[in-house]
């Protein structure tokens, strides 16, 4: 039996129907909005069967494990960096692997201008799953979506979704086919690791974005960045913390959430382990 949500540590969001219709009537932001949205992790049993069309475009990426899709072209299958663009007025289906079940980025949009892009892009249910090339540009994308989603339902914040999600459709139809070379695999993944401090990312995690295996993912990276993910990550972490130290009256607890320590304690230990003392007297010090 496929289910359609509720998996540990998801995140999703929908749009009350009345704020769409709202939304849609504007001159300015009647191209396009984003309706429902989220994250779905290791989500097995999901699935969706729809024999009667819905009116918005769908997107999934897949970030790990697999799945599938089905249009009147066909069942197709889905792996790790790929996407599955499914236009608005046709039936469909898709659904985790049992096996193996697929993360998720999704997103569902509508507007004057999807069906007219969807055609000119060549995004049809003919061909509904393409390659990704830069998983990691997609990905911060796809997390923007989510995250302005959340923030509330206004009218700045629908228009910041849109312009992500519009981001990521022209990503899909512009991007080169074929396979990127490794240099362009792993300087893609230390941009995403650049732009994503405050995430909980784990080596696993980045691989199989990238369909490498751990092992394998890690020696490219520290052959072609010079270090480990996870010290390359910390060195990160701790150039915006000194940064924020530096600049901002901000307290040591919400400068260790915003580079990615949730536990303000651990951090203040990493960081005197690499800077020999602690936040507080860090910021103290006469600099310049």
């Amino acid at each position: 039996m496929l289910i359609s949500d509720g998996f540990p540590n998801q995140r999703m969001l929908v749009l009350p129907r009345p704020r769409v219709r709202d939304y849609l009537q504007n001159a300015g932001s009647a191209q396009l909005v984003v309706t429902d949205c989220g994250y779905f992790p290791r989500a097995k049993h999901h699935g969706q069967v729809r024999k009667a069309p819905i009116g918005q475009l769908v997107v999934l990426v897949c970030v790990e494990g697999r799945g599938w899709c089905e249009t009147r072209a066909g069942r197709f299958d889905v792996s790790a960096s790929e996407a599955v663009i499914l236009p608005p007025g046709e039936p469909h289906s898709y659904g985790a692997d049992h096996d193996d079940p697929w993360t998720l980025w999704w997103y569902h949009v509508t507007g004057s201008d999807v069906d007219t892009f969807a055609r000119v892009a060549g995004l049809s249910s003919q061909k509904p799953v393409r390659p990704v090339r830069n998983i990691y540009h997609v990905v911060s994308l796809m997390t923007e979506v989510v995250a302005w989603m959340e923030r509330d339902s206004t009218t700045p914040s629908l228009l910041a979704a849109a312009g992500a999600a519009w981001h990521a459709l022209t990503l899909f139809a512009a991007e080169r086919q074929g396979a990127a070379d490794s240099a362009d695999i792993i300087e893609q993944a230390a941009d995403y690791i650049r732009t994503n401090l405050a995430e909980q990312l784990t080596v696993a995690e980045l691989a199989a974005m990238s369909s490498l295996s751990g092992s394998h993912f890690g020696a490219l990276f520290k052959r072609h960045i010079g270090s480990p993910v996870v010290q390359y990550q910390t060195m990160l972490r701790m150039a915006k913390a000194r940064e924020l130290l530096d600049t901002t009256q901000s307290p040591v607890a919400t400068i260790a959430r915003e580079v990615g320590y949730p536990d303000s304690f651990y951090f203040a230990r990493q960081f005197k382990k690499i800077h020999g003392v602690p936040p507080r007297d860090y910021r103290n010090q006469h600099k310049g």
